[in-house]
């Protein structure tokens, strides 16, 4: 048997029939159900979309012109909520400029004209429904995807990132706000970003604040926006985060180290859904998702007098904490796989694994800087080895086993160490550090600028200088 044929014979797939005349629905929809369908009826587009939200809809039969809301602008609509279900749209004022409009303008699946051939309708039906089908299908394969150690810029097989992963794609649909927790460099904005680009806000902006980087005069300006002369330096009109994020999500980063007078502000625009710039006299509102996190424990901060209770609690709707690295060590040889596949785009390396010992280096470290502090590591193995594998050489001191053991002496053992005795001057140390790297480089003097945290520039002045010296 067939998809098309299955479907169409399976109480699975819900019709939802929408007419505002009693007669026509009501046959419709009993005509729809001797076909093997489930069937919901709507006497408006407006009931229709509460509809939608409330249940599992499969297709949507909806008549063009009705009162209230009509056919149109509930096509519409379903567009702008992310409703994405199937509509077969019915009028008995039909024409091919309104057809051709419906279905590529609205998004119509397709259009028909009344009086309704039964033959007709019912193969349309069956089309839409394994169309919705087929939809469900690839959302659960994206999902599986997902669960397999990606989900956006996150990565992690490890069981406590898949329950991670499950719990972000239950609360990225929803409009509730999230409060994640953790460590710094486990990566809450990741977290964040993969929320919003799993929610229907994924088209809007992403905006994110870091409320410990800022100093108390300036962060209700950034928050809220000001006015032109609102104070002393304000010389115009300027956006604030809500503003900048609306229709999208905000993140308000480190929330704990905002300050307490501050954050009664910030709930009154929570409960109010409103906000006014600094100096300004009229209120504007705002349609934006909050996300908070912060790597103090919430209960300290409160303890503390750091975190409001009420903003706390209006926050904390869903909490989400992301684990240290050391918990699921594990995942370190993907993550490595990953983060190296970035870092040769933003080097122009090619970087291509590593080292056995290596990979043993980074799966022994503690990692206290967790993903952040691995991210930075390989940066600077990947900038060292240029190509090939990372080698315990190029990792720092501080991750390299060899450079940790007692009594050893990491110059006697890392090939590209620079020796230097006691009496050196700071000009002869700084020419040997950069013939040095220019030799690891092959001479690369971009690369080895890059090393050194030069400027190009800078690195041919000094060969020059060097140049002219030996002359």
């Amino acid at each position: 048997m067939t998809l098309m044929k299955s479907i169409a014979s399976s109480p699975r797939a819900r019709v939802l029939v929408v007419d505002d005349e009693e007669n026509q629905r009501v046959g419709l929809a009993s005509m729809i159900a001797s076909w093997g369908y489930r069937t919901e009826i709507a006497s408006d587009g407006q009931e229709a979309l509460e509809k939608l939200v409330a249940m599992p809809i499969d297709v949507v039969v909806t008549d063009l012109m009705m009162p209230r809301l009509g056919g149109a602008e509930l096509l519409s609509q379903m567009a702008a909520q992310s409703i994405n279900v199937p509509a077969i749209v019915t009028t008995a004022f039909g024409n091919i400029e309104t057809a051709v409009s419906t279905i590529h303008d609205l998004g119509a699946f397709w259009f028909l004209e009344k009086p309704i051939q039964p033959a007709v309708m019912r193969v349309l039906l069956e089309r839409a429904a394994t169309q919705s089908e087929l939809t469900v299908e690839s959302e659960r394969l994206r999902r599986t995807l997902s669960y397999q150690g990606l989900l956006g810029e996150l990565v992690g097989q490890a069981p406590v990132m898949q329950q991670l992963f499950s719990l972000i794609q239950q609360v990225a649909p929803s409009r509730a706000s999230v409060f994640i927790t953790g460590e710094s460099g486990t990566g809450k904005e990741l977290a964040a970003r993969a929320i919003h680009q799993n929610s229907p806000r994924k088209d809007g902006p992403f905006v994110a604040i870091n409320c410990a980087a800022l100093p108390e005069t300036l962060i209700e300006s950034e928050l809220f926006g000001h006015e032109k002369g609102a104070f002393t330096g304000a010389v115009e009109r300027r956006a604030g985060c809500f503003e900048l994020a609306q229709q999208g999500t905000l993140l308000l980063d480190e929330l704990g180290e905002m300050p307490i007078g501050t954050q009664a502000k910030l709930l009154r625009v929570l409960e109010d859904s409103r906000v006014r710039r600094l100096g300004g006299k009229t209120e504007m509102e705002v349609n934006v998702r909050v996300i908070a996190s912060t790597n103090r424990v919430p209960e300290s901060a409160l303890k503390e007098g750091k975190l409001r209770e009420d903003l706390f609690y209006r926050l904390n709707v869903f909490h989400i904490h992301l684990p240290p690295l050391r918990e699921r060590k594990t995942d370190i040889p993907r993550l490595a796989e990953a983060l190296i596949g970035a870092l040769n785009s933003k080097h122009g390396c090619r970087v291509t694994g590593l080292d056995a010992d290596v990979a043993e280096a980074l799966q022994a470290h503690h990692w206290p800087g967790n993903v952040r502090e691995l991210r930075n590591a390989l940066e600077r193995a990947a900038i060292l080895a240029g190509e090939g594998n990372i080698r315990l050489a190029h990792l720092p001191p501080s991750v390299n086993p060899v450079s940790r053991k007692a009594g050893a002496d990491p110059r006697h053992e890392d090939p590209l160490s620079v020796m230097l005795p006691v009496g050196t001057t700071v000009a002869d140390a700084e020419k040997a550090l950069i013939f040095k790297t220019l030799e690891h480089t092959k001479n690369n003097k971009t690369r080895a600028s890059e090393i050194l945290g030069i400027s190009l520039k800078t690195m041919h002045n000094k060969l020059k200088e060097y140049e002219s010296s030996a002359s």
